[in-house]
């Protein structure tokens, strides 16, 4: 059996599918598994023992229409029997298609049939106390006779780049015995990021907790100023624990990096992701617009905390259109008094 995985866009949509890989792979071993991507995310999929190929859509593929259309066509010479589209858009809906497979897999719009010939609805709750995140991405293995299991996306990191990255952090002056911090400082966007004064009232509660603990900071170099903005905010005293000038390069080196970290705490988003997949402890800010369920299960309390402004306001009264067009007057609702102690007792279990 040879089957496409589709899966575009966002490096922790990209991370949490890759669990489709280990689940077939359990099933069918004798099966090719394909993961059709973009190229920005290889990264965190390197070295997956359970992929076999890789696809990869650029950024000039995507450009232009004739080349989205000829990439999609090439995916026709490797025969697949099964495709299965996780992303669901419009690109991922024509390579598809292309693919010519005879099983065509993917969750269900009013088009979708035009494109898929199995399709599902995403479940709105959790069955198994998982993320909706990954029980709807292993709802769609039922069609090929694969019942759920809470398999968790995995990173795999090479010894050298650990080494790489525990020599590059030494010679920062880092203490590897002491605690270390990572802070996903920013989100992806502004209006998925908590608000400035608030992290760094966030950064000065883990530097007061511990006079110990190391603080890097995850951003990238069209971030600095925004992540600049955050330090300055922060005590003096904090200011003296967090190591500004040490972060990853490249992908990977963060990865590396992070994989060298008592726990990652901050943002919602791919960077938490990846620290799940290191198995590294964190604890997550999330945006007031979306559901917390999508990407935190109830079966990971044990390692992760996650704190929403639902835990502790009422926000029946807001409809989702309305916290997105109101975003930065419901993110100053979300104030880090309300998960302090959580955060402390957080820290002083992953210290």
């Amino acid at each position: 059996m040879k089957v496409l995985v589709i899966q575009q866009k966002m490096i922790g949509d990209v991370l949490t599918s890759s669990i489709l890989f280990e689940a077939i792979k359990t099933k069918y071993p004798d099966a090719q598994l394909h993961y059709l991507i973009n190229s920005h995310t290889y990264p965190v999929v390197k070295g997956n023992p359970y992929i076999d190929k890789y696809h990869f859509f650029t950024p000039e593929d995507e450009k232009s229409k004739r080349k989205l259309f000829s990439f999609a066509k090439s995916l026709q010479k490797e025969k697949f029997d099964v495709s299965i589209d996780v992303y669901g858009k419009i690109s991922s809906l024509i390579f598809s298609y292309f693919s010519k497979a005879k099983l065509r897999i993917g969750y269900h719009k009013s088009y979708s049939s035009l494109f898929y010939n199995k399709t599902l609805n995403r479940k709105t709750k959790p069955e198994y106390n998982a993320s909706l995140a990954i029980e709807n991405r292993m709802k769609l293995l039922e069609f090929i006779g694969i019942e759920f299991q809470n398999i968790l996306p995995e990173i795999y990191l090479k010894d050298q780049e650990l080494e790489d990255a525990k020599n590059y952090l030494i010679s920062a002056d880092l203490n590897l015995e002491k605690p270390i911090y990572m802070i996903s400082v920013l989100g992806s966007g502004p209006k998925k990021t908590y608000p400035f004064s608030y992290m760094a009232s966030v950064l000065n509660t883990i530097a007061e907790k511990n006079l110990e603990a190391q603080i890097l900071f995850n951003y990238i170099p069209k971030q600095e100023d925004d992540a600049k903005a955050i330090y300055e905010l922060c005590k003096t005293e904090t200011q003296h624990q967090i190591y500004f000038n040490v972060f990853g390069k490249s992908l990977r080196e963060f990865l590396a990096i992070t994989a060298h970290c008592t726990a990652l705490i901050g943002n919602e988003g791919g960077a938490v992701n990846m620290a799940k997949a290191l198995r590294i402890p964190t604890f997550t800010m999330f945006n007031p617009a979306l559901n917390k369920q999508n990407w935190f299960g109830a079966s990971e309390t044990k390692d992760h905390v996650a704190v929403h402004l639902s835990d502790y306001v009422d926000m029946s009264s807001f409809d989702e259109k309305n916290i997105k067009a109101d975003i930065d007057t419901i993110y100053k609702k979300f104030k880090p008094d309300y998960f302090k102690a959580l955060l402390l007792d957080f820290l002083k279990t992953h210290n």
